[in-house]
């Protein structure tokens, strides 16, 4: 029988000199006691992730397709340093010390490799992608700092979707005597378990050179090949040093193996090799010695890399991760990257520089980056014809809820405005793929694509969402023929709501049927959450259909925009808030696509209505208006007043006496938004996220306030979040709601844009920002750059990519028209511009 092999790469690279920058960006410090919650994934988009924690440790290896919380197999990967300074000698791990609570369990501490000496203290510092540990000692006579990254390149799909972790260990030398050491990194060969499928059976290690390349290869003959679990792994040392090695420790007998790989390296930094056939994950150990002169610094590379290239995820067939059609293996990401590896570092040190700088509040800045996270978690991944998916978030061991669900996935816009070539790929699917002729979108997309009929489920908040987007990554990109394409299905999932029995089926612009939504039930009769996102889509289909000269349907949705939103404003508006009037159709007259399952079973009298409540994101149709450069769609001192009201009404300055009937996301002391609230009446049993908190949302109603001038409050919203994901009790990288890391809460991005007043379109080619002095990031998904504001100039730099330019604002101040400049890196990189 031939044999599969599954390879796991420990490489060297002798000539490879510290060539690799040591000015990462900072924008958030944590000390000791805000650490042990820190999380911070690093990997490529669609790749999978580990973690880097707080103390300088490494865990969750969720690199094979799945979440996998928790999983740490072999004490993880995890660094030792030995030092060597007149005769004293010194090993420990290179992480810091353990929190109180993992001091305790059935067997004693339960931290990873709890027994080896470690640094005293710890503090952590990050701007994401960057993250860096550093730990003291006073019996190590180095300042030690244990850093990592993967590249993160706006409008650069490929650069930032390598699977990769790059691991630095900065040491500086501030003993005044040359110091000898020794770093060693230690993993094992786990491949074929994911940390809750799977099993690695007869692993085996090796020390070997290749392609210019040395290291220790990690190779299987028991995975199946078409296996999720199948695959490769390696880590690369890239630093010059004298190496030495083990491809595999003793067995493991009642503490012996550790004690010959620890006592071993203590004698001189340097390992004697072992060999174990017998077992089925073998570990692994490089060490790198070198000597730093008094005064000097040195850093220590390593890369992980990995290659699995079989996903399931919510399909019935194994499909192929995108990444993985970029290389042959394992070996290949660390062979294909490392030549322009330092020009990838310094790329995503300028964008973060860049970002970081800008004129924006601090809690802004963090919310918005941090939270770009989610992109290379395992909640996201793309398939190899390219197409961008994802779940809603991730549980400890699986996706949570399947599909690239519409109505989640409407609020965030870090994708659309950071990488809008994937923005681009959902809407190709929605509307490509899983919208029939006549306009039933399926809001969860099955997979492989032939299932997606399976589903053919509608929400009415995803579809006109969906709409809004379309328009949205249309002027992003100006690609007019992505338009063309689409533009058909779109008309027919409007065209959706007026069939009969459906949201609008007498045409008044208004949404009175049954609406499934993102609050996982149906509304029946018309509220401000779904009205307000179907008076986004008619603007939004009229100025496409405007473009694409179908007058017919211009003119329809103009008319019904207007009289839908005098409607809303007349009927919906009490004074203080928009309302839900609760309106019930017969049954027999509900198309079947409307009803998901999850709502009233009672269609006479329908439990988890919103009815009266204040709810907080009533305006998110508003929001996302306000994000495309499509206006007001309600009554604009209706809207102020709404806003206003949430604060008045959901705004909870400490939680500890709130009643919470469901999931908590904020408790105790903390502040947040309340998902709604009853000032007036309230139905005997409404939605049932009510008396919750969740992130995306405060978010929307945040961005909200920002856009109408309500600062104060929205920075207020903003920051309240943050700080209950302050690294000791939440990790910053890791925003939850129905899973770890949400789609929904990268509706953080949309802060900057709120207070940059960035928008542009590259089918008018025109850019505008605030008039408000400052010097802004902006990003299109495609090229991005940062703009300085001073009195009535505007100094436009392009930092990546390209822009055309045939007009610029800056809002209340004036525009001006140009002759269409072309600016890129390449000519135009910095232009002033004067409004006169």
């Amino acid at each position: 029988m031939k044999k599969n092999v599954y390879i796991f790469l420990l490489i060297f690279f002798p000539s490879i000199g510290n060539s690799f920058s040591s000015d990462w960006p900072v924008l958030k410090k944590y000390d000791q006691e805000h650490i042990c919650k820190i999380a911070l994934p690093i990997g490529g988009i669609g790749t999978g992730t580990i973690s880097f924690g707080g103390r300088g440790n490494f865990q969750d290896m969720e690199v094979m397709n799945r979440p996998a919380k928790g999983y740490n197999p072999g004490g993880n990967l995890f660094f030792t340093l030995f030092t060597n300074a007149d005769g004293k000698k010194d090993l420990r791990l290179l992480e810091g010390p353990i929190p109180f609570y993992q001091y305790e369990g059935s067997h004693g501490a339960v931290a990873l490799n709890h027994g080896l000496p470690r640094f005293e203290e710890a503090t952590f510092e990050s701007a994401y992608p960057f993250g860096q540990a550093s730990l003291y000692s006073p019996h190590v006579p180095l300042e030690v700092k244990v850093k990592s990254f993967n590249p993160l390149i706006p409008g650069n799909i490929d650069d930032s979707s390598i699977p990769m972790a790059v691991i630095d260990i900065e040491l500086t030398n501030t003993s005044g005597k040359e110091v000898q050491f020794s770093v060693c990194g230690n993993m094992q060969n786990f491949i074929g378990e994911d940390g809750s499928e799977g099993e690695a059976l007869k692993n085996r290690n090796s020390y070997l050179s290749k392609d210019g390349l040395n290291g220790i290869l990690f190779t299987t003959e028991g995975v199946g090949r078409e296996s999720e679990q199948w695959g490769e792994m390696s880590l690369v040392c890239v630093s010059p040093g004298k190496i030495s090695y083990r491809t595999s420790w003793l067995p493991k007998r009642w503490g012996t193996s550790l004690l010959d790989f620890w006592d071993d390296l203590s004698a001189d930094g340097k390992l004697d090799n072992r060999i174990d056939e017998n077992n089925d994950k073998p570990m692994s150990s490089l060490a790198v010695g070198n000597v730093i002169p008094a005064g000097a610094t040195k850093t220590v590379r390593f890369l992980l890399t990995w290659y699995f290239p079989n996903r399931k995820a919510w399909s019935s067939v194994t499909l192929k991760n995108y990444y993985t059609t970029k290389y042959s293996g394992a070996w290949d990401v660390a062979a294909q990257t490392l030549p322009g590896l330092e020009t990838l570092e310094n790329k995503t040190i300028e964008f973060v520089n860049a970002f970081c700088k800008s004129s924006l509040p601090e809690e802004v800045k963090e919310a918005a980056l941090f939270n770009v996270s989610t992109l290379r978690t395992q909640t996201c991944f793309r398939l190899s014809d390219g197409n961008f998916f994802a779940w809603e978030g991730c549980g400890d061991n699986k996706g949570c809820c399947a599909g690239s669900c519409t109505h989640v996935w409407n609020y965030e816009t870090a994708t659309a405005f950071l990488f809008g070539g994937l923005a681009k790929t959902m809407r190709e699917v929605e509307f490509g793929k899983a919208t029939t002729d006549n306009g039933i979108m399926s809001f969860r997309v099955k997979l492989p694509y032939e299932k997606i009929p399976e589903f053919s489920k509608v929400a009415a908040d995803g579809q006109m969402g969906c709409i809004m987007k379309l328009y949205r990554e249309w002027q992003l990109s100006g690609d007019n023929e992505f338009l063309k394409v689409l533009y058909p299905k779109a008309k027919a999932a409007l065209s959706y709501a007026w069939k009969k029995g459906s949201w609008d089926a007498n045409q008044d612009g208004v949404m009175e049927g049954v609406q499934h939504n993102t609050m996982d039930v149906e509304y029946y009769g018309p509220n401000p959450q779904m009205t307000i996102w179907y008076l986004g889509a008619l603007r939004a289909m009229e100025e496409m259909a405007t473009y694409m000269k179908d007058k017919e349907t211009a003119g329809k949705c103009k008319k019904l925009f207007k009289n839908g939103s005098k409607w809303t404003d007349e009927n919906l508006f009490n004074g203080e808030y928009y309302i839900h009037k609760i309106e019930i159709p017969k049954k027999e007259d509900i198309p079947a696509e409307q009803l998901i399952g999850m709502g009233s079973k009672d269609y006479g009298n329908p439990d988890f209505q919103l009815g009266e409540g204040c709810l907080v994101d009533q305006l998110v149709g508003q929001y996302m208006a306000h994000v495309c450069g499509l206006g007001y769609l309600v009554n604009k001192n209706h809207v102020a007043k709404t806003l206003q009201s949430i604060m008045k009404y959901n705004y909870q300055p400490d939680l500890s006496n709130h009643f919470n009937c469901f999931r908590s996301f904020a408790l105790g002391n903390e502040s947040a938004l309340l998902m709604a609230s009853y000032p007036k009446t309230r139905p005997e049993n409404p939605f049932p996220y009510f008396t919750e908190v969740m992130t995306g949302f405060e978010y929307t109603a945040a961005v909200g306030m920002l856009y109408e001038g309500q600062t104060g409050n929205g920075l207020k919203c903003i920051r309240n979040i943050r700080e209950r994901y302050d690294g000791k009790k939440r990790s910053p990288f890791n925003e939850a709601e129905c899973g770890h890391h949400y789609g929904r809460a990268m509706a953080s991005w949309s802060a900057p844009l709120a207070l940059s007043g960035f928008h542009y379109s590259g089918v008018d080619k025109t850019i505008t920002f605030t008039s408000k002095s400052g010097t802004y990031f902006w990003s299109n998904g495609y090229a991005w750059g940062t703009s300085k504001v001073e009195g009535n100039r505007l100094t436009l730099n392009i930092l990546y990519g390209e822009v055309e330019l045939s007009g610029l604002t800056l809002s209340g101040l004036g525009s001006v028209k140009l002759k269409n400049i072309l600016m890129s890196t390449e000519s135009n990189k910095s232009m002033t511009f004067e409004i006169k």
